[in-house]
């Protein structure tokens, strides 16, 4: 029985079987008629894989999924290569690039790409975060490969490879020669690989992005109806640029489907824009009276957005200052799901314990968003009062609480913290 692929042929993670296969001399046919989201659904294949991911490459002896073990197998069944090095030290290296290459570089790229095709929410600090992720491993790996060709010894090896194939997507879809070329070995490296016959064969040729891709909009543009005399005449069609399959962006498993919209996304448009709102607080250093605060009045719009006043249920718990501000710091990690939608004050308060914890938010619409209730269990921990914008006392302990305004309420702050 010969060794069958299954998985889409555009699949980067296809490329590193393929190409350790060509420099292995080990035969790999790929799977007849595969198609994704059908084939990896059928009970044969989930036979092999439970979960349905792809890669699954069937052997006589049984079938090995996830994409790096697929690769070391087949490299592992000729004992005349030089893949895994050629010392015991040599095989550490290999085995520690192949992780580097996808917990430091791929992960990174996957984060950055799949809210761009609509495969994951899209939020732009999120995305900042991949990329400067991204970009830290890219130095890292251009530093080294400054004095080497490649990652190990004088040839490829396995970690070539697998590197190789998890840079691919970066250079085709989203790393613009621009981004690049803060990292000029690595460049060359991978245009080193990409035209080494083994790996050409596989992949073909490779042209570099020149744009990053635009985020994907569910909106449908709206159409009017024009009635206009028919004319005989040839019909122009249009051309857009080709979008990369949906197999050019996946990674182990089916690329997971477009989120429905938020119910907040929907509602009529506000003339306050927060991420306006959230640069000037972060960027107003000094007279934060005179610019920050007066700022956030002229911005907000009340029929678009609501401020609430909250109090933590059980203040007279929090006896020990660092265990109340853990407390509310995982309250903050698990409000990420709302950053697109809220802006936030948490204060912690007191010199001596109990210590008390209050706080402001800023959210979209009237009400606290429904999801932000349902998902987030820390909310039902506190009270939830709304804010009277009329009443000039209430507008100035919002200031205050923006400000970080000290003593707050008579009592000095242990803490102030932020969600922006």
């Amino acid at each position: 029985m010969a060794l069958v692929l299954h998985v889409g042929k555009n699949n980067k993670n296809a490329f590193k079987t393929l190409i350790t296969a060509e420099y292995a001399g080990v035969e790999v046919k790929w799977a007849d008629n595969f198609e994704m989201g059908v084939s990896n659904k059928a009970p044969e294949f989930l036979k092999m894989n439970p979960i349905g991911k792809v890669p699954v490459l069937e052997t006589p002896d049984g079938p090995v999924f996830e994409s790096n073990a697929i690769a070391r197998y087949v490299a592992r069944l000729k004992t005349d290569t030089s893949l895994f090095g050629s010392s015991p030290i040599e095989y550490g290296q290999v085995e520690q690039w192949i992780d580097f290459s996808s917990f430091e570089i791929d992960s990174k790229l996957m984060g950055w790409l799949y809210p761009r095709f609509g495969y994951a929410n899209y939020v732009a600090p999120v995305e900042e975060a991949f990329i400067d992720g991204l970009k830290r491993a890219l130095g890292a790996l251009n530093t080294y490969l400054a004095s080497h060709t490649f990652l190990v010894g004088h040839g490829v090896t396995l970690a070539d490879i697998i590197m190789t194939c998890n840079l691919y997507l970066g250079f085709k879809i989203m790393m613009t020669k621009s981004f690049t070329s803060e990292f000029p070995h690595v460049e060359r490296y991978f245009w080193t690989m990409i035209n080494q016959p083994n790996v050409s064969k596989i992949i073909g040729e490779v042209e570099q992005t020149k744009a990053v891709p635009p985020i994907v909009s569910s909106k449908k543009p709206a159409q009017t109806k024009e009635v206009k005399p028919k004319v005989e005449s040839k019909k122009v069609e249009k051309k857009e640029a080709p979008k990369p399959k949906i197999e050019d962006v996946q990674e182990e498993e089916e690329a997971p489907k477009p989120k429905p919209k938020n119910p907040l996304d929907l509602l009529p448009p506000s003339k306050m824009i927060l991420d306006d709102w959230k640069r000037l607080y972060s960027n107003t250093k000094t007279n934060f009276r005179e610019v920050a605060i007066k700022g956030f009045w002229d911005m907000f719009d009340p029929e678009g957005y609501s401020l609430w006043f909250c109090n933590y249920k059980y203040n007279d718990e929090n006896m020990v200052s660092f265990v109340t501000m853990n407390k509310v710091g995982g309250f903050l990690q698990r409000m990420d799901l709302a950053r697109k939608y809220a802006f936030g004050k948490m204060l912690i308060i007191g010199s001596e314990p109990p210590f008390k914890v209050k706080g402001l938010w800023l959210f979209r619409g009237p009400l606290i968003p429904k999801f932000v209730m349902d998902e987030c269990y820390d909310m039902e921990l506190y009270e939830w009062t709304k804010v009277d914008i009329s009443d000039e006392a209430q507008k100035e302990r919002v200031n205050q609480m923006i400000e970080d305004y000290e003593p707050f309420e008579g009592e000095p702050l242990l803490d102030a913290k932020c969600f922006k």
